[in-house]
């Protein structure tokens, strides 16, 4: 989950050139098997955006994370990142 800085605009903005981003990950990331992307609606949460991951390992989380698509994809977030919160957990 990611709770970003800045307006309501400028959240709602940025949530959404990151989900973009995200959702273009499974065709350029062979371990990502899926991914699944949701946009608060909200107004009363505290929480911008939250993101489901599927990989196959924990092993695969940290080739998911490093990977080159994803750090760009996680570079549009980055200067508005207020807070993260992530739970990495065998299926």
């Amino acid at each position: 989950m990611f709770k970003l800085n800045g307006d309501a605009e400028t959240r709602s903005r940025i949530a959404n050139q990151f989900a973009e981003a995200l959702m273009a990950l499974p065709e350029k990331i062979t371990c990502l098997r899926s991914m699944e992307v949701g946009i608060n609606s909200n107004p009363a949460e505290d929480w911008d955006l939250v993101l489901t991951a599927i990989v196959g390992s924990m092993a695969e989380v940290s080739e998911y994370a490093t990977h080159p698509d994803h750090v760009a994809a996680a570079s549009i977030v980055a200067p508005y990142k207020a807070a993260r919160a992530c739970v990495d957990y065998e299926c």
